[in-house]
Parts: C-alpha cells; structure tokens; sequence
C-alpha cells in the first residue's frame, strides 16, 4: 500500500495486475520495435486541377448569396433615404401650392428629383463597391453610406423648393433680421 502520510495517498488504490495488459509481444507475432508496416498509397502524389473556362469567371470566389441578402443589405440604412424624400416632398409640396397653378410641371420636376436621388444612389453603391470592396478589401455590412449620401441630396432639393417659394424667403429674412 502506498505511504498513508502523504495528503494524496488515501486517495490512491493499487491495482492488482490484469492477465494480458501490458505485456509485451514476443518476436514471432511479427512485431518488431521501431518499424512501422507501411501500406501502398492510395492516391498520386500530384493531382489535376479541373480547368476553367474564362468565361465563366464571376469575378472572386464568394458564394453566391441569395437576393433576399441583398435586398436587405440595400435596406439597411434606408430610414436616411426616406427621411430626406419626405423632407423633399414636403418642402416640393409648399413650393407646389404656393405656385397656384397647374400642378404637372411640379410634379414632373419632383419626379426627376427622386429619379436624380436614385441615380445618386446606385453611383454611391458603385463607387464604394469599387473602392471600399475591391481596392481596400473591406466588407461592406449594408448601404448606410448610400444612403446617407441621398439623404443629404435630397435635403438640398427640399431646401432648393424653399428658396424659390417667395413666402418662405420673405419669413426667413424676417426672422433672420436681413
């Protein structure tokens, strides 16, 4: 039994030797110390590459993604983009009635405005696929950026619709004290 003094010892139980473990196998059961049995290999050392035809090359080697991911990488961000068309419609919409005309030059003009913003848009998305992407290898998480960039546009038309509406301009100056 092992030595009863040591804090470990009362924990530890001798085992009596088992038939058949450990022991060593005689030379005649075809084992011999330090050579290992070596199979033949199963496969060539070198392997063939599958060709591909130029042609079909998409550009990188991402998986392709779903459209649903990206519809919803074009969401994100997006709460910018209507804040600027409703700030936009709302000053196009002052600009609009104060003109007591008829209303199809104005609506006309307000439609190229959000076909301009989308325009602006789809540039933004380009250049910074191009630059943040393809040159700097960063990943993009959505289209805040885009976003943000027609959402600021779109704030200058509305405050463009302003300035050309003569009420407003006569109310600035006044509060302004020009």
């Amino acid at each position: 039994m092992a030595d009863q003094t040591q804090p470990w010892a009362e924990q530890t139980v001798e085992v009596p030797p088992q038939p058949g473990v450990g022991v060593v196998p005689s030379q005649r059961d075809a084992f011999q110390r330090g050579v290992a049995q070596v199979g033949q290999r199963r496969t060539p050392r070198t392997e063939q590459f599958a060709t591909v035809d130029p042609a079909d090359w998409s550009g990188g080697s991402a998986p392709r993604r779903p459209m649903s991911w990206h519809l919803a990488q074009l969401r994100r961000g997006g709460e910018w983009s209507a804040a600027g068309a409703l700030f936009a419609f709302v000053c196009w919409g002052i600009w609009a009635i104060s003109g007591r005309g008829n209303l199809t030059a104005p609506l006309l003009t307000f439609v190229l405005s959000l076909l301009t913003a989308v325009g602006l848009f789809a540039l933004a998305r380009l250049v910074g696929r191009l630059v943040w992407e393809r040159q700097l290898g960063r990943v993009r998480r959505g289209a805040r950026g885009a976003h943000l960039l027609t959402a600021l546009f779109l704030a200058g038309v509305g405050v463009a619709y302003l300035q050309q509406t003569e009420w407003v301009v006569t109310a600035w100056n006044w509060v302004t004290g020009n």
